[in-house]
C-alpha cells in the first residue's frame, strides 16, 4: 500500500480508502446498495487493514449508523491504526438536512459511540452548500469547536459538485473535501479543483471511482436494482449513457477487458490525479478488497492512457452531464 498526506493537516492515509457506505446495508426507500452481510463485511474490513488500508469513510446516516457500528466493531483495541472519516448534516433515514448547533454535536456524539471512539480524525459536513457553511449558522466555529475539544483532528466538506468546493475553499480551517472523480465525471478535474486545494493546503478525498459499479464491469443494459438500491432511481437514459462510456472506455485500453483490469484501470486513473490524497471505492466484500489492493500496488496510470481516457470521456461529455 502506498501512503499520502491529507493536505497540510498532519494525516497520512492509504492512497486506497475503504468506502462504507456499502456495508451500512439498507435504509428507507432507495438510499442504499441493498442488502448486506455483516459477517462477509467484518471480513472485508480486516482484509483491508490486513493490506494496508488505514482510511475508512463512513456517515452516520449509512445504513443509519450501522456502518459506523461495524467499524467501530472492527477496529476497537487498534483504533491507532485507523483513520475515521464520518459526516455530520444529514437527519436519521434521509430526512432532510439539519446544520444547526445541537443536531451537529448530537450527531457527533452518536458517531462517537457507534465507532467506539472518543474522536474521529475526519469529521466531513455531508452535502455542505456555500449557503450552509456561511450562512449564520455557525458551522465553522462548531467543527473548529470539536477540533478544539479533541473529538475531531480535522473538519472538512464532502459537496455536492466541485463548484461548491471551489466557492469554500478558502474558508478558514477547512482540511478537506470529498468530490465525485472517475473516468466518466471529470468535473472536479475540469474546474481545477484538485489543484487549487493544494496550493492551499487542502486534501483532496476522490469518491465514486467506479461510478457507482458502472467502471467495475457487473452492470448492463438488462441490470435490474432492487428497488432499495439508490441506483433503481436512475433515469434509463442515464444509465445507458453510463454504460456506453465505460465499455468505450475499456474498448481503448488493450489490457482493460477483464472485471479486475477494469476496476485496476478505474482506480488507478483516479491515482493518477494530482492533487488527489485518498480514493474511497466501495468495498462490500473480501474480494473486492484485494482488486482494490492489487490496483493501488501498480501505481499511477501512463500519459497516453490517460490522453486516451480523456479522448472517450470528452466524446460523452454533455452526455454524461446532462
Amino acid at each position: 500500500m502506498r501512503y499520502r498526506p491529507l493536505g497540510s493537516t498532519g494525516i497520512m492515509v492509504s492512497a486506497i480508502g475503504f468506502g462504507a457506505w456499502g456495508i451500512g446495508g439498507c435504509t428507507p426507500g432507495a438510499t442504499s446498495y441493498g442488502e448486506t452481510d455483516d459477517q462477509e463485511s467484518l471480513r472485508a474490513l480486516n482484509a483491508a487493514f490486513d493490506r494496508g488500508i488505514t482510511f475508512y469513510d463512513t456517515s452516520n446516516v449509512y445504513g443509519d449508523g450501522h456502518s459506523e457500528e461495524l467499524i467501530g466493531e472492527c477496529f476497537e483495541g487498534r483504533r491507532s491504526d485507523v483513520v475515521i472519516a464520518t459526516k455530520v448534516g444529514i437527519t436519521a433515514s434521509y430526512r432532510g438536512y439539519d446544520f444547526g448547533p445541537a443536531a451537529l454535536r448530537t450527531s457527533l456524539e452518536g458517531s462517537l459511540r457507534r465507532l467506539r471512539t472518543d474522536y474521529v480524525d475526519v469529521l466531513q459536513l455531508h452535502n455542505g452548500s456555500p449557503d450552509i457553511v456561511m450562512g449564520g449558522l455557525e458551522v465553522v466555529e462548531l467543527m473548529q469547536r470539536f477540533v478544539a475539544e479533541g473529538k475531531v483532528r480535522c473538519w472538512g466538506i464532502s459537496t455536492l459538485s466541485p463548484e461548491d468546493a471551489l466557492a469554500l475553499i478558502d474558508v478558514a480551517g477547512v482540511g478537506c473535501f470529498q468530490v465525485n472523480c472517475n473516468i466518466l465525471d471529470w468535473r472536479a478535474i475540469d474546474a481545477g479543483l484538485p489543484g487549487q486545494a493544494a496550493s492551499r493546503g487542502i486534501g483532496i478525498i476522490a469518491r465514486t471511482p467506479l461510478a457507482s459499479g458502472f467502471l467495475a464491469g457487473g452492470v448492463g443494459k438488462d441490470t435490474a436494482f432492487p428497488a432499495n438500491d439508490h441506483r433503481s432511481r436512475w433515469p434509463r437514459d442515464r444509465i445507458v449513457t453510463w454504460i456506453e462510456a465505460a465499455e468505450a472506455v475499456v474498448g481503448g485500453v488493450d489490457w482493460a477487458d477483464t472485471p479486475g483490469n477494469r476496476v485496476a484501470l478505474a482506480l488507478r486513473f483516479c491515482l493518477s490525479v494530482e492533487g488527489v490524497a485518498t480514493v474511497i471505492p466501495g468495498m462490500l466484500t473480501r474480494s473486492e478488497v484485494l482488486a482494490s489492493v492489487a490496483a493501488c500496488e501498480q501505481g499511477p496510470l501512463g500519459p497516453d492512457v490517460m490522453l486516451g481516457i480523456e479522448g472517450v470521456y470528452r466524446r460523452y461529455e454533455a452526455r454524461l452531464r446532462a
